[in-house]
């Protein structure tokens, strides 16, 4: 069975969180490179990634998906990285995480659910062009 967390070491790992929703890159890099899990997810199923994709923050997520994390986690609520990318009207992030692979149609409010839903017209053409 496994060591519970500390309450200090549960403060540092939110902590980490929230560098992802700041966009603070350099302070979350040195923390997932000196080991903190790139796939760190929060309470209610955040990733870094999708955190920072969903407080637009271009260039941590692609730091991340740098450093292999994961497009296809999918939080509480169904929704993904990309899924906040394109929310966020991010071309900059949802370029990135297509290029990483990231699922247009995964999850149970998809990145594609998000742009119709919305009536993003040009999000919704960056998810259905070609690669």
């Amino acid at each position: 069975m496994a060591e519970a967390l500390t309450n200090s070491e549960l403060d540092f790992l939110r902590s980490v969180l929230d560098l992802a929703r700041s966009g603070d890159t350099v302070r979350l890099v040195e923390a997932v490179d000196a080991g903190v899990p790139v796939n760190l997810t929060g309470g209610t199923g955040d990733s870094l990634l999708i955190l920072a994709a969903y407080h637009d923050h271009p260039d941590t997520v692609r730091a991340l998906l740098d450093r292999g994390a994961d497009t296809a986690r999918v939080n509480d609520r169904g929704q993904t990285a990309l899924g906040a990318a394109v929310f966020r009207r991010s071309r900059e992030s949802t370029a990135a995480l297509l290029a990483a692979g990231a699922d247009p149609a995964l999850g149970g409010r998809s990145a594609l659910d998000i742009a119709r839903f919305f009536d993003l017209p040009e999000m919704l053409a960056l998810l259905t062009a070609e690669r």
